[in-house]
Formats: C-alpha cells, sequence, structure tokens
C-alpha cells in the first residue's frame, strides 16, 4: 500500500514567492477599481449607467473560474498545473490596461460620433476592454488561490491565505496611488479635454500592466509545483482526476455545486452580502466623493474638480489596501487568541461602520472612513478562505474555489442591474446614499459569520 505522506512545510521566502504574481494582478485590479469609472465617465457615461457597464466584471468572473478551477484540477504541462492560466491571463489584462484607457484612440474619428442602442461606440469599445482585462484577471486569481491549497500542507494554509492578502494590499496600494503619484511626484498632468482620460490615469496603466507581467513571470519562474507522481502522494485516495475527468465539465460543476459542504454554503451568505457593500464602494465611490464632498452636480465628469475627487479617490483606495496589508500581519495571531470567525465577524462590522461613515466625515477626513474598510478587506481576502480550505477535499480544490466565486459574482452582477436604477430613481444620482447602503451591507455580512460553525473565541487557530 502506498504511503500516504504530507505536504513538506514552505518557508516564508517559499510562500511569497506563491502570491508575488497576485501581487501584480491585484495592482491591475486596483486600477480598474479606482479608474474605471472615472474612464467610462470621461468617454460619456451617466452615473446611473455605470453598473450596467461594471456587469462585464462579475459576469467574466461568474463564467471563467469555474472553468479555470475545472480545468487546473484536469491539467498538467511541463510548465506546471495552475502556472499556463498565470501567464494566459497576464498577457490578456496587460492587453486590456493598455487598450481601457485608449478606447477613444482606438475607436478614431470614424466611431466617435457612432452609438449603438443609445450608447456611443467609445463607451462599447471601453467596455469591450473591461471586459477583457476583467476576464484575463479571473484566469489568473483562481489558480493562485488553488496554488496555495495545493502547495502548502493545512497547517500553514492561513498564513499562506495572509502573507497572499499582504501582497495583494502592496499591489493594490501601488495601483490605487499610481495617478496621485505620477502627478504629484512625477509632474504628469490630471486634466484631459473633455471625452479624454487624464494622462496620469493613462500612464498608470501603462505602469501596472509591465509590473503585472513581471511579477507573474517572477512566479512562474520560482514556484515548483508537485508532478502528479507526487501529488497523489498527498491524497487520501488515488485516481480522482481520471475519473473527474470523465464527466465533463459542465456535469462536474453541477454535480459539485449540489453537494457542496455545509460550511462552505454558510460562508456563501457572508461573501454575497460583503460583495454586493464591495461592488457598491468600488462603482459609486468617485460619484459620491465629487458630489457629497466637492459638491458637483451628478452630471458633471469632467474638469479639475472632478479629477481632484477622482484622484482623491484613489488616495482613499490605496489607504484601505494599505490598511489591509497592516492588518493581514494581525489576522493570525488575533485568530489564534479568538478564533477566525471572531475575526471576520469584527473586521465585517468595522466595515460597514467605515462605508457609513462616508456620510457624516468631511471629505479630509474620509482617510478615517477607510481604516475599517481595510479591515474588511483584509479578512475578505484572507479569513473565509482560510476556513474553506478545511472543508474542501484536497482532489477538487480548484473546482471548489471556482463555484465558490459564484458567491463572489452572482451579488455584484444583482448589484449591477439593480444599483443604476436605486441610485437615479430613489436618491437623483446623488450616489453616497448606495455607498452608505452598501455599509449596511457589511453589517449584515458581519451578522452571517456567527452562523458559522466554530466556536467564537476558540484558540484554535494553527
Amino acid at each position: 500500500m502506498e504511503k500516504n505522506l504530507e505536504k513538506p512545510r514552505l518557508s516564508m521566502g517559499g510562500i511569497i514567492n506563491l502570491s508575488m504574481g497576485f501581487m501584480g494582478i491585484q495592482m491591475g485590479f486596483g486600477l480598474q477599481n479606482g479608474n474605471a469609472s472615472r474612464i467610462l465617465a470621461n468617454f460619456g457615461a451617466d452615473v446611473h449607467e455605470l453598473s450596467y457597464f461594471w456587469i462585464v466584471a462579475p459576469l467574466t468572473g461568474l463564467i471563467v473560474q469555474p472553468i479555470i478551477g475545472h480545468m487546473g484540477d484536469n491539467t498538467w504541462t511541463r510548465l506546471g498545473r495552475r502556472k499556463p492560466y498565470f501567464l494566459a491571463g497576464a498577457l490578456l489584462a496587460s492587453l486590456g490596461l493598455i487598450f481601457l484607457p485608449n478606447s477613444n484612440v482606438i475607436a478614431g474619428e470614424g466611431l466617435q460620433a457612432s452609438e449603438f442602442m443609445g450608447i456611443s461606440a467609445i463607451l462599447w469599445i471601453g467596455v469591450a476592454f473591461l471586459a477583457l482585462m476583467d476576464a484575463s484577471f479571473n484566469i489568473c486569481m483562481e489558480p493562485f488561490r488553488a496554488l496555495v491549497g495545493d502547495v502548502l500542507p493545512q497547517k500553514q494554509g492561513t498564513i499562506g491565505f495572509s502573507v497572499q492578502t499582504i501582497l495583494i494590499g502592496m499591489g493594490a496600494i501601488l495601483g490605487s496611488f499610481l495617478p496621485w503619484i505620477l502627478t504629484n511626484w512625477f509632474g504628469v498632468a490630471n486634466t484631459a479635454a473633455e471625452g479624454m482620460v487624464a494622462p496620469n490615469v493613462v500612464w498608470s496603466f501603462y505602469v501596472g500592466a509591465f509590473l503585472l507581467m513581471a511579477t507573474i513571470l517572477y512566479t512562474i519562474a520560482t514556484v515548483r509545483e508537485y508532478s502528479p507522481e507526487e501529488y497523489k502522494q498527498f491524497r487520501k485516495s488515488e485516481g480522482t482526476h481520471e475519473k473527474e475527468a470523465k464527466k465533463g465539465l459542465l456535469a462536474s460543476i453541477v454535480q459539485d455545486a449540489g453537494s457542496m459542504p455545509v460550511r462552505m454554503k454558510r460562508l456563501g451568505w457572508v461573501q454575497i452580502f460583503s460583495w454586493f457593500g464591495l461592488f457598491t464602494m468600488w462603482v459609486y465611490t468617485t460619484s459620491a466623493v465629487a458630489t457629497h464632498h466637492f459638491g458637483l452636480s451628478p452630471d458633471i465628469h469632467s474638469g479639475k474638480s472632478y479629477n481632484d475627487a477622482g484622484d482623491l479617490v484613489g488616495v482613499l483606495f490605496g489607504t484601505y489596501n494599505f490598511v489591509a496589508l497592516i492588518f493581514a500581519f494581525l489576522i493570525t495571531p488575533i485568530a489564534r487568541m479568538t478564533s477566525r470567525k471572531f475575526v471576520h465577524f469584527a473586521s465585517l462590522i468595522l466595515g460597514g461602520l467605515g462605508l457609513l461613515s462616508m456620510y457624516v466625515l468631511p471629505q479630509e477626513w474620509l482617510v478615517l472612513s477607510m481604516v475599517g474598510v481595510g479591515i474588511a478587506w483584509a479578512s475578505i481576502l484572507t479569513v473565509p478562505y482560510a476556513l474553506l480550505v478545511d472543508a474542501l477535499p484536497a482532489e477538487k480544490m480548484g473546482i471548489y474555489m471556482g463555484i465558490f466565486n459564484f458567491f463572489i459574482v452572482l451579488p455584484q452582477i444583482v448589484n449591477a442591474l439593480i444599483g443604476g436604477w436605486i441610485v437615479h430613481d430613489f436618491f437623483s444620482d446623488y450616489a453616497i446614499y448606495y455607498v452608505a447602503l452598501g455599509g449596511l451591507t457589511f453589517l449584515i455580512a458581519g451578522l452571517l459569520t456567527l452562523r458559522i460553525k466554530e466556536p467564537l473565541f476558540a484558540g484554535n487557530e494553527s
């Protein structure tokens, strides 16, 4: 009988190498979150239309991640198991980063005055590149989550995802601050003619594309994935991959979704309300700050004040990512003293209070709102996955990580469909009220965390 072996523990350097590429992905993701609404508004999108354009992001995640998860579980190449998806996703994401802020240039004079379904051709091109960029991020992200589960022993799972969160925070901080840095440190202009994207944003996307590729290539060069033979030795049973491959993609996804563990279902509800609030913040904060804190009319999408508001949002998003980076170091020790469940509950409550406080705090104090949001973001990126991997069969790590993504993308799709209508019809295009509503969904997510079967003060984290 073949002896079952435990995965060897990795050094801290090895754990960092696992997720270095994720830092580059999140740099691009930070650029997207902080600037996509601003770019689309520059191209003529109204505030109540933004969520409809953003729907491409969760839709691509809904489609791409389970497919990539299933394929990754059943892929073995000379390059590795997850690495081919890192590389393909990075190449496509870099193209999206380069082309999105140049959608008007690509449209050319011939298409700039054209419309389809009442929407300008430039906007359609921008949405297409936003879709390409987000699909590419999703191609990369799920394999990075699965890679931690593939390579690390369970006892290093929380530290592995914590390190991943730290690197995510570093990338997102740089991505969020890049437009501000280019303007304030290098003198790159943050204004442009109407219908154009400010140069500091355009050049930020170029830098992000370069660093994304560099970090992905670093992970590919420094991480060794286990061979099929080695990987089987870490299993409690053999032959799972061959059996799953014969079922087919759709049948496997449907069957595994129907038999997901109870903990995964309960974590799913926590994710639904958490990511509803996050999507609200990403889509509407620029408009909320421009109208509520800079006193602009909702129909103003250009000019110095609007771009100053956009740069401030980049700073705010960079701030919450910086807080997340710091808090990521504290998640494991706090979880040891209390529990992972307590960490996530308390973090989401603080995040909800942070978003709600944006309504009452003046412009110069908005960074305080981001402290709570940053704590919640660090926990969202770490704790659900640390709780989840304990409940998943190792041979289905990739497919279940992909299915778990349903609970991330579905609330964003719902938000995209109803958010613009709510902001327009109920809040007269003043998005600050909808951002506050996102804070309430964070509070609900925190309360739902209490349903996870783990003592609130267990002190049991390894």
